[in-house]
């Protein structure tokens, strides 16, 4: 039930119907009685700048979740962003101080990692291969580098994004062994899927056929897609016998951290 007394909290995007984060938010206040609510915002990119203005302003709202396409365009549109975020140019949580000013951060990796040690992946020294290097792409693949991965392959179809994310990389993981080039999964302990590439009923796979054979079982495979939650890449890596994480598993295991943000919930939910 939202009153008058009711905090808030958003999520902002476009689409926004598919997204997971009201529910779970929700049903977290619900489930510890909280007088919060998280609402969706399918927001026009017109309405951008507008939409920052009302947040600075807007005294019951605590703070807002960024998903696609506004990772990137939010970020610069904020008062002040946490390192791991500037190094990214991309948001995608906002928490509004009592004085209106708005800080972002980008805990889409943090969320990855944590719903991956639930499925007993270590990356301390490990081998991935990230396939998406936009916005969740860049974010998973900066909190593999914070987690002492030992080597990263990058692929996209866009090869200044390739070039971007490897250069923040560089930067940031002097250690990190970097990589464009790849002809085997056999070698990787990880193969993420950080593209939309499977999303709905098109049946498409971020990879090849061919190149999905050479997987290990032991290889743990993950797809940020949450809708289909088994998406083709995940049906094709269980057939191979692999451990599988889902985009529904990412997007729960960053409640904690987006709730956190923003003071809305603990960081362990």
């Amino acid at each position: 039930m939202i009153r008058g007394s009711t905090e808030l909290v958003a999520i902002v995007g476009s689409p926004i119907a598919q997204v997971k984060s009201p529910e779970n938010f929700n049903t977290w206040f619900a489930n510890n009685a909280r007088d919060l609510a998280m609402l969706p915002i399918d927001l026009q990119q017109t309405a951008l700048d507008a939409f920052v203005d009302t947040l600075r302003g807007w005294r019951n709202v605590r703070g807002c979740v960024v998903t696609v396409p506004y990772k990137q365009a939010l970020a610069a549109r904020l008062d002040r962003l946490s390192a791991r975020a500037q190094a990214l140019g991309s948001v995608n949580v906002i928490r509004r101080e009592g004085d209106g000013r708005l800080v972002g951060d980008n805990v889409d990796g943090a969320g990855f990692l944590g719903a991956a040690r639930q499925q007993g992946f270590v990356a301390n020294g490990k081998r991935a291969l990230v396939v998406g290097c936009g916005g969740v792409g860049s974010a998973i693949a900066y909190a593999l580098g914070e987690a002492g991965l030992g080597q990263i392959t990058l692929s996209d179809p866009c090869a200044e994004r390739v070039g971007a994310l490897g250069e923040v990389l560089g930067n940031a993981f002097p250690a990190l062994a970097i990589a464009t080039e790849y002809h085997s999964l056999e070698d990787f302990n990880l193969v993420v899927n950080a593209s939309p590439v499977g999303m709905g009923d098109c049946g498409e796979l971020p990879l090849p056929v061919t190149l999905l054979e050479t997987l290990k079982a032991s290889t743990l495979v993950a797809d940020v897609v949450t809708s289909p939650e088994i998406t083709p890449l995940l049906h094709k890596a269980r057939e191979r016998g692999c451990p599988i994480q889902t985009g529904a598993q990412m997007a729960f295991a960053q409640l904690g951290h987006l709730g956190a943000f923003m003071g809305v919930t603990p960081l362990e939910i």
